[in-house]
């Protein structure tokens, strides 16, 4: 079974009000790492569906995974959400402002598990 959801999947998910996520990045700075991942959702203030734009700092052990229990780079500003009308808004967005790609989308709860194997990857953690 395949990690990443299929488009036909990615909308029939959303439509269900079930949210949907993809690791975007980790940038290695002087003192510390941050990264960037995003959360899409059904359901929003204003309109049909959320994104929630997220950039943390990497302050854990190595084994530390779990993205939302890390502190926000500015807890003024964080996370960054943005509203719209459709999926296919949404996803047309995302790719723009953020540089997702349309297949690379996981379940909401696997998040984490594309940072480990980015982690992994890169020879932070072992495999």
């Amino acid at each position: 079974m395949t990690r990443y959801l299929s488009e036909a999947q990615l909308t029939a998910r959303l439509n269900l009000g079930k949210a949907v996520g993809q690791f975007l990045s980790r940038q290695d700075l002087t003192d510390y790492a941050v990264i960037k991942w995003l959360t899409i959702y059904k359901g929003g203030e204003e309109k049909e569906y959320s994104l929630y734009y997220n950039e943390v700092i990497d302050e854990g052990p190595e084994n530390f995974l779990d993205l939302v229990e890390l502190t926000p780079v500015d807890p003024d500003d964080y996370p960054v959400i943005e509203e719209f009308n459709s999926v296919e808004e949404v996803l047309v967005f995302a790719a723009r402002k953020y540089g997702t790609s349309l297949h690379k989308y996981v379940t909401d709860s696997m998040v984490n598990d594309e940072y480990a194997d980015y982690l992994r990857g890169i020879g932070i953690i072992g495999k």
